[in-house]
């Protein structure tokens, strides 16, 4: 099972870390281990570690509609998203 790293930026940290939209939307994929981070040099920026059991079905769910409305509600600003898979 991959690791994945997704990096973005956000409007508000503290309503981003609270959600549990990552659970909902990503849980059903098989996501396991989802781990959240920020930088302390800047709060707007922060990241996700995961371990994703099939990555095109992930990829393809962040391309629907129910994506962009998770995205939207936690304030992602989804310009930003950069996914990382282990090498």
């Amino acid at each position: 099972m991959p690791t994945v790293i997704v990096t973005h930026k956000v409007k508000d940290k503290a309503h981003w870390l609270a959600s549990s939209n990552r659970q909902t939307f990503f849980g059903p994929l098989g996501v396991t281990n989802i781990r959240t981070f920020v930088n302390p040099d800047d709060p707007t920026q922060v990241a996700l570690i995961m371990d994703v059991a099939d990555l095109d079905a992930v990829l393809a769910a962040l391309q629907t509609p129910a994506a962009a409305a998770a995205m939207d509600d936690d304030g992602v600003l989804p310009e930003t998203l950069s996914l990382h898979t282990e090498a």
